[in-house]
């Protein structure tokens, strides 16, 4: 009989501490899901991408460079639904950049552009990395869209720079100065 008592004992204390946990495990949820939805208002507000515009004959240079146009093209879709969406968004991002600096065209693939694209695949890196930590970190994701934004501007200028640069028409002579001035031309030795 006793033993008996102490099993129904034993057992109702067991359940009305699962009963507890339950309740502190729901309470935990709610928060993070509060927390969540505030973090989401917060990134869904600070993620504008502004693309700016190239000359006409940087856009005809770059036509045929459907990678820069598929990235463009994810910038200007803005998730709405979920911080899942927003982290979805981050790693797709992150890997059309990377494609992007392995597919310069010939007339772009220079260090100034390369840098450039590297760093945006930095940036687009960090956001992907911090939209997806637990807790996610909003201030620096927020922080780091605002970078974005510069960051393209500086590689759509430079595009632009480098298009003007190349209908500079040179100068009669000019070719041998340069080759005379190139270091790698060695004179061979005797």
């Amino acid at each position: 009989m006793k033993t008996a008592s102490l099993v129904y004992f034993a057992s109702f204390c067991l359940l009305f501490a699962c009963q507890k946990d339950n309740e502190q495990l729901r309470i935990a949820r709610q928060k993070d899901a509060l927390r969540n939805e505030q973090v989401f208002q917060k990134i869904n507000q600070a993620w504008q991408f502004t693309i700016p515009s190239l000359s006409p004959n940087t856009r005809r240079f770059t036509s045929s460079w459907n990678d820069l146009f598929l990235l463009t093209n994810e910038l200007n879709k803005k998730p709405k639904s979920t911080l899942g969406a927003f982290q979805k968004k981050a790693r797709l991002l992150s890997q059309k950049s990377v494609v992007l600096g392995n597919t310069i065209p010939l007339v772009f693939n220079k260090p100034e552009i390369k840098s450039r694209i590297a760093v945006l695949t930095t940036k687009f890196n960090q956001i992907n990395l911090y939209i997806n930590v637990t807790p996610v970190q909003d201030q620096k994701v927020i922080a780091i869209l605002s970078e974005v934004n510069i960051e393209l501007k500086a590689l759509f200028l430079q595009l632009d720079e480098l298009v003007r640069k190349s209908e500079i028409p040179t100068e009669e002579g000019e070719s041998e100065m340069k080759q005379m001035l190139d270091t790698t031309r060695a004179i061979p030795s005797k």
